[in-house]
């Protein structure tokens, strides 16, 4: 039974004013990300007024100020008033993750959510009222081709990989660490995408063969724009639910599960059965939830964006259990990793 609202919430309406204000926090960091008022002040060697942000940045005065008040309000800028003039300064975090030049930048998922995500929310209603996704009203393309709308040309393929890069430099130590996968000495990660979680997984097993393998437009995309010079793993163009997929010990599927329906994705699993060499297995990363229906709330709107922009939706471990089982892998593990994606190991 859900907890009842405490009597100073019915008074006055706090928490309920403060959801109806996300959107609004989530676009002034998206806009200061668009912007690059992240990068200045990470660039600049002293804190900065106002003024001089928005004469670097070409922006309004009025507006700069505005949008950095806000960014000090929810702590993700300092600033310091000396005389009447405010000097704005960035913080460790914003440093860290939403600046362009850190290795742990956010700044590409930030993008894709506010120029991809964002837009397909406004069709929320839409969403729910037709039970599926809205790519033709948002995008002008088939509702039917995910991927398609996901791929629409090589500006958005990029930002899709740039979320995907993203998502596996901060999450991805976790996925590869939540078992011991020594024993694994091929591997192939199917829609690997940039190569990033294929990446945490080499580094950790050095003596494993790691390869990604995915469409053609995407590892060709992924060799010119993520391809790292101490890179160790391999690409392989193919698609997986087409065509055959190479023998291995290990197959990753990240974030995958999550993007179609059932049918199709007992009929994958099976696929990889089929492939796998004895004593071999599948890992699976996806945000996982509670059996209870309780949440995580983060993986709750992940499954409302799956219908927003996929035919998938998240699930509780169970349901992964069962297609695994059901696909003839035995010996389901679950390791929630207190992150934002979990991880599932099924033995051939």
């Amino acid at each position: 039974m859900a907890e009842h609202l405490s009597q100073s919430e019915l008074d006055y309406p706090f928490k309920l004013l403060e959801y109806f204000n996300g959107f609004r926090i989530s676009k002034a960091i998206f806009s200061a990300c668009e912007l690059g008022v992240f990068d200045l002040l990470l660039q600049s060697q002293k804190p900065i007024s106002s003024v001089e942000v928005a004469q670097k940045l070409g922006t309004s005065e009025d507006g700069i100020e505005r949008l950095l008040d806000v960014l000090v309000a929810i702590e993700i800028v300092d600033v310091e008033v000396v005389q009447g003039t405010a000097f704005y300064s960035s913080t460790d975090v914003a440093n860290q993750y939403l600046a362009k030049s850190s290795p742990k930048s956010l700044h590409d998922l930030i993008i894709y959510y506010s120029q991809t995500i964002y837009p397909l929310w406004n069709n929320v209603v839409d969403a729910v009222r037709e039970g599926k996704n809205q790519n033709e009203k948002t995008f002008g393309l088939p509702s039917e081709e995910i991927f398609s709308a996901i791929y629409r040309s090589e500006e958005e393929m990029l930002k899709f990989m740039g979320l995907m890069n993203s998502t596996w430099v901060i999450d991805g130590h976790d996925i590869v660490t939540a078992f011991d996968l020594s024993s694994f000495k091929t591997v192939v990660d199917l829609g690997g995408c940039s190569g990033a979680l294929a990446r945490e997984l080499a580094k950790e097993y050095p003596s494993s063969t790691v390869t990604v393998l995915d469409l053609p437009a995407v590892v060709q995309t992924a060799q010119r724009h993520f391809a790292q010079q101490d890179d160790t793993i391999c690409f392989q163009e193919g698609d997986f639910f087409e065509e055959e997929i190479p023998p291995a010990d290990l197959y990753i599927l990240a974030r995958i599960i999550h993007d179609w329906k059932e049918d199709k994705n007992i009929k994958l699993l099976k696929k990889i059965h089929k492939a796998c060499h004895p004593g071999g297995g599948v890992l699976i990363a996806e945000a996982l939830l509670f059996e209870n229906r309780r949440g995580p709330t983060m993986v709750q709107m992940f499954s409302l964006n799956m219908l927003v922009q996929t035919e998938g939706k998240e699930h509780p471990p169970s349901h992964y259990t069962r297609l695994l089982t059901e696909a003839g892998f035995r010996d389901v593990q679950v390791c929630r990793t207190g992150k934002s994606y979990d991880a599932i190991l099924a033995l051939k």
